[in-house]
């Protein structure tokens, strides 16, 4: 019986009900809803907005995210490796590509 009940589909299923049935019980204790500006305006603890973005866009996140993702992936397929020349000429590929990353 545990066996079954710790297979991921019958396992998914009971988390599903659970997480419907909790769902219902905190709907029945919800007050009702009243449609108002307030609730679907954007907070802003009482500021003007910005009318400016804060954040320039993705670009620079997406070149550090990248630029570790080479770093990580690049150690670990040297770390599994034997030490050989290839592994050298590997090294020096992921250096490359790394400093491209840098250099943008």
């Amino acid at each position: 019986m545990e066996s079954i009940l710790l297979a991921p589909p019958v396992a998914f299923v009971v988390y599903l009900a659970l997480v419907a049935l909790l769902s219902g019980f905190g709907r029945m204790l919800a007050g009702e809803v009243r449609a108002s500006a307030a609730k679907t305006s954007t907070y802003a603890s009482g500021e003007a907005p910005p009318t400016r973005p804060a954040v320039p866009g993705y670009r620079p996140f997406f070149l550090i995210a990248l630029f570790f993702a080479v770093l990580h992936l690049g150690v670990l397929v040297l770390g599994t490796g034997d030490l050989s020349g290839m592994s050298g000429v590997y090294l020096v590929g992921l250096m490359v590509a790394l400093l491209a990353l840098i250099l943008g």
